[in-house]
């Protein structure tokens, strides 16, 4: 794409501008969404969330009280609701039953 900006007039220049700092944005926001997307998903693939690896509050923090824990570990614990964390996931794979993993 070739422009000649010299046969352009300064209203011309000064739109050409104006889009090109309009696409720009829409660039940067879109490659934002994409790069966290990616990090959501790398965390994902080791039981986190991405919250959770920033160190923040988690958004739907449960008021439900646990109702399993990881017999490998039981500082992890799992009210039962949402995705089932990997240690749940590992121990079922291994012959545990979720009876075997209740409080």
């Amino acid at each position: 794409m070739s422009i000649d900006l010299n046969n352009m007039s300064k209203d011309e220049l000064q739109k050409l501008i104006k889009d090109a700092e309009k696409a720009l944005k829409t660039i940067e926001s879109r490659r934002l969404t994409e790069a966290k997307k990616a990090a959501e998903s790398a965390a994902k693939e080791y039981g986190f969330s991405l919250d959770e690896l920033l160190g923040r509050p988690q958004k739907t923090a449960s008021k439900s009280a646990p109702k399993y824990k990881n017999p490998a570990d039981p500082t992890q614990t799992w009210t039962g609701k949402g995705r089932k964390p990997n240690w749940v996931n590992d121990a079922l794979k291994a012959g545990k039953t979720m009876d075997d993993l209740k409080i």
